[in-house]
């Protein structure tokens, strides 16, 4: 079976196209830099955003589900094709999945002007077409044991879909679940990410170089280390101001150490 970049190297389109790291990881910065800029000048006053939310709450909203979505997808467009051996997602289906992504930036942005269910349904759109087209590579390529990355992704989304609920109910927005949820699920992707597949993609290269002594594989103590970082967090999202989440967090710094 070839590899993906043998099979990237057969793609003749644009080559922006060509693997999906190529459009969100340059969305992402070229977003994160626009979005800086308009929050600050919100922020100060020298003009207005026309969003249905304050500048405070468009800045989160964006931080985490504009630019951290598209790093997202970008990293794991990237990496379920070498974790099941199929072809990446190329050419038109990606540019349609990366125009979602900006359609909910758009949205978000104008959505002083727009219906609150059109905004949220537009904006949860590229999440749940993400989740849909990874899943299926997933599923396709027989490569159970990444799903569960899969499901932080939907707890990303879960937490979106809270954020719009909460909103449209008419409860503070900066200290709600919605928020809460979704720096959950980034923090925990992160220690998936960082603590299983980084260490995974290391040894694999270095095992191509025959290094000699190799470091540790990801083990007991690697998963306890996540299970008590998932309930601490689990903890700080629905009981943010009770003694036990503050134990539970600093249990979990402690294992990460």
């Amino acid at each position: 079976m070839a590899t993906s970049a043998e099979q990237i190297r057969s793609w003749n389109g644009p080559a922006i196209l060509g693997y999906g790291f190529r459009p969100f990881f340059l969305g992402a910065a070229l977003f994160a830099g626009l979005a800086m800029v308009g929050w600050i000048g919100a922020l100060t006053g020298f003009w207005s955003i026309p969003s249905a939310f304050g500048p405070v709450e468009w800045h989160a909203h964006e931080f985490l589900w504009g630019y951290l979505s598209a790093v997202v997808a970008g990293f794991m467009l990237t990496a379920v094709p070498n974790w099941t051996g199929r072809l990446p997602i190329v050419g038109g289906p990606l540019a349609w999945l990366w125009s979602s992504w900006a359609l909910g930036r758009l949205v978000v942005f104008f959505s002083e002007e727009l219906p609150p269910l059109l905004t949220a349904g537009l904006d949860l759109l590229f999440l749940a077409l993400l989740i849909a087209m990874l899943g299926r590579e997933i599923v396709a390529g027989r490569n159970w044991r990444n799903l569960k990355v899969l499901l932080l992704v939907g707890f990303l989304m879960a937490g979106n879909a809270v954020f719009h609920l909460e909103s449209l109910s008419g409860n503070p927005l900066s200290q709600g679940h919605g928020i809460r949820l979704g720096i959950g699920s980034a923090i925990l992707l992160i220690a998936v990410i960082g603590g299983r597949i980084i260490p995974s993609f290391t040894r694999n290269w270095l095992a191509r170089r025959s290094p000699g002594s190799m470091p540790e594989p990801f083990g007991g103590l690697d998963k306890m280390a996540i299970a008590v970082t998932a309930l601490a967090l689990f903890l700080w999202v629905v009981l943010p101001e009770e003694l036990r989440t503050a134990w539970a967090l600093l249990a979990a710094g402690v294992s990460r150490s």
